[in-house]
């Protein structure tokens, strides 16, 4: 019987990992305004991955003779002051929004999260020391003020850079298409990011760490990479998930405020927070609504879906909520 209990600890913990995390899913599936909300998510963010093939139109295209007209067949959205479409301006907002939530997402939260929360909980001592330290220095400052500063000090030279580069190899599409923009603006918020994710992987790491199966493991000769890998992350995996679901409507937020006050995605790349501040006058909002009314409506829609979705994978994951 002490061996049956010895092995049932030794390789429970991964397969309990898969049945609870199938178990979550499976809850979280039965949630039929998650899945309506997660539906949305899915719409907006492939139309804005495929906003070129979606769009009957290119975001830059002008013709003045149409310009601020309504809502019509050819124009659901209407046009702008240029006489550009407006629902192919939205659409590649939505493409800006995608990108740089992403990429900051991966880059910050679950790169540089993840792996040195991995890190920090699991080694302690000076790791943990050096790692947290750092993490508690960037959050100590304001991380708007953070943020203008990096993006208004690193996005002229790169420009620059970049201009230089592309004179010099004959390409002329990197700064036409906001690809800087795009990398400024996801590494400053990545690396601002980050900390809250490791210090929450940190803590699921100090529990599981101690747990039967990992000490069996160490004393079997199992590898700390085969540690982390098999005993470790698969347990920490939930709390994860949560706190990604939570901050997806944080990053898309970051975006738009950043665009929005002229520090983000500069024109004409669109940007839907950049839309929303050329717009945002009681006088549009009386002459011309749909300037101002369907950026923000999508905007609205978009975050409120995140937060809707947040709350059931919170409801599903959370163990205290069974």
């Amino acid at each position: 019987m002490a061996g049956e209990n010895t092995t049932t600890v030794l390789t429970g913990s991964p397969s309990h990992g898969r049945s609870y995390m199938a178990l979550s899913l499976r809850r979280l599936r039965r949630k039929k305004l998650a899945m309506f909300f997660l539906g949305i998510i899915v719409i907006m963010y492939g139309a804005g991955i495929f906003a070129s093939v979606v769009t009957p139109y290119g975001y830059n295209d002008q013709d003045l003779s149409i310009a601020k007209q309504g809502p019509s067949v050819w124009h659901p959205f209407g046009t702008d002051r240029l006489g550009r479409d407006m629902l192919t301006r939205v659409i590649f907002g939505l493409r800006t929004t995608v990108i740089i939530t992403v990429t900051s997402l991966v880059a910050g939260s679950l790169f540089l999260g993840i792996i040195l929360g991995l890190i920090s909980g699991y080694f302690g001592k000076l790791a943990d020391s050096v790692i947290m330290r750092a993490g508690e220095v960037t959050s100590a400052f304001p991380e708007v003020f953070l943020l203008l500063i990096i993006v208004a000090t690193l996005r002229p030279r790169i420009v620059v850079w970049v201009r230089a580069f592309e004179d010099a190899t004959g390409i002329d599409w990197i700064v036409k298409l906001g690809i800087v923009d795009f990398a400024v603006v996801s590494f400053a918020l990545a690396v601002f990011s980050w900390f809250g994710m490791a210090r929450l992987v940190r803590g699921q790491v100090l529990q599981v760490r101690e747990n039967q199966y990992s000490e069996a493991a160490r004393a079997v000769g199992a590898s700390t990479a085969r540690i982390l890998r098999v005993h470790v992350f698969p347990n920490i995996i939930s709390p994860v998930i949560v706190a990604v679901s939570a901050g997806l409507a944080a990053f898309a937020g970051a975006e738009l405020f950043l665009s929005f006050i002229g520090i983000g995605v500069q024109p004409p790349t669109p940007s839907l927070g950049r839309m929303i501040f050329e717009e945002s006058s009681i006088s549009v909002l009386r002459s011309d609504p749909h300037l101002l009314l369907f950026p923000v409506i999508t905007v609205s829609i978009l975050l409120f879906s995140f937060n809707l979705l947040g709350d059931a994978v919170n409801d599903a994951f959370n163990p205290r909520t069974r």
